[in-house]
């Protein structure tokens, strides 16, 4: 066989191993800024190598927005259809607590969330990830009824749509929910089943809240629970953070991939994992640069590539 025709085959042989991998590998992505336009989350997603992103889709301080100018959701449509970041999924206002025992409070984190989905409705964005709350003292039984008749009012209110509210497991700091499947169970089974509510599995969150995922044994184990707890096929969405606080210690201090005390295996895991290859993977780790200037997410999604890469 020529040497030319033997070169055309290695090559072809090379981009059919590149093409079936990039099919059995997940998306990978980060939370980032909207400041200066919505749209501009894309560019700022493309310029650091993300797949895949996460946004707030307004001010994460305040309770009230104004409506989006027809404008702003052509220019950020716009930008979706030009590049190949998606899904896109959003992070709701941290202000928002429903499962406050509070009727003031509750009222306006329902009226935060409902029109949080709203505008994630208005953008295409997939799901709205949000924390359950912190029953504040009225105890953990009440505090899930109260987040799923929260959730229920809110879907209510946006009617027939594309979007999935989305619950993040909790590092269970003070009275938070969430730190236990069993939590999600809960409201969900409160909610009779409510197929469009899904879960984002935080790596954090989750070891901090006492499961490890490290090992064979462990990793298997903590996703038994979780599927006995509400079933795995309610999982929409993963964020990939290292931990500082270590395993059990209900700290919620995301660190950089491989910094803390996840493990890399727990990562290679879950990165490597089939059944995760169809859900987005968000980092929310600490933003800037290294000592050599190099973007922080850039590094992140590196060493995330490398364990699915090493096999």
């Amino acid at each position: 066989m020529p040497a030319a025709s033997n070169h055309r085959s290695a090559r072809a042989s090379r981009r059919t191993t590149h093409l079936a991998r990039a099919l059995l590998e997940p998306r990978l992505g980060a939370h980032m800024s909207v400041a200066g336009g919505l749209h501009h989350a894309f560019d700022h997603a493309r310029a650091v190598g993300c797949q895949c992103l996460q946004v707030f889709v307004k001010n994460q301080r305040q309770w009230r927005a104004r409506p989006y100018r027809p404008e702003e959701v052509a220019a950020w449509h716009a930008a979706a259809a030009g590049c190949e970041v998606r899904p896109v999924i959003a992070h709701a206002t941290y202000l928002i607590n429903l499962a406050s025992p509070d009727e003031g409070n509750w009222r306006r984190s329902i009226d935060a969330f409902a029109d949080e989905l709203e505008r994630c409705e208005q953008l295409g964005i997939a799901a709205l990830v949000v924390h359950p709350g912190a029953h504040l003292g009225a105890g953990e039984a009440a505090g899930c009824r109260r987040v799923a008749e929260g959730l229920r009012h809110a879907l209510d209110r946006l009617g027939p749509a594309n979007v999935r509210p989305c619950i993040e497991l909790t590092a269970g700091q003070g009275t938070c929910l969430g730190h236990r499947f069993e939590h999600v169970r809960d409201i969900l089974d409160a909610l009779a089943g409510e197929p469009r509510v899904g879960v984002c599995f935080d790596t954090c969150h989750v070891l901090a809240a006492g499961f490890r995922f490290d090992t064979d044994e462990t990793y298997a184990a903590t996703f038994a629970a979780l599927d006995a707890a509400f079933g795995r096929e309610r999982l929409l969405c993963f964020h990939l953070n290292d931990s500082v606080g270590a395993c059990g210690s209900r700290v919620d201090r995301h660190a950089h991939i491989g910094a803390g005390h996840v493990g890399r295996g727990a990562f290679r895991r879950i990165v490597r994992d089939p059944r995760w290859r169809d859900l987005p993977m968000i980092l929310e780790t600490p933003k800037g640069v290294d000592q050599r200037g190099r973007d922080h997410d850039r590094l992140n999604l590196a060493r995330l590539r490398r364990m699915i890469a090493a096999g």
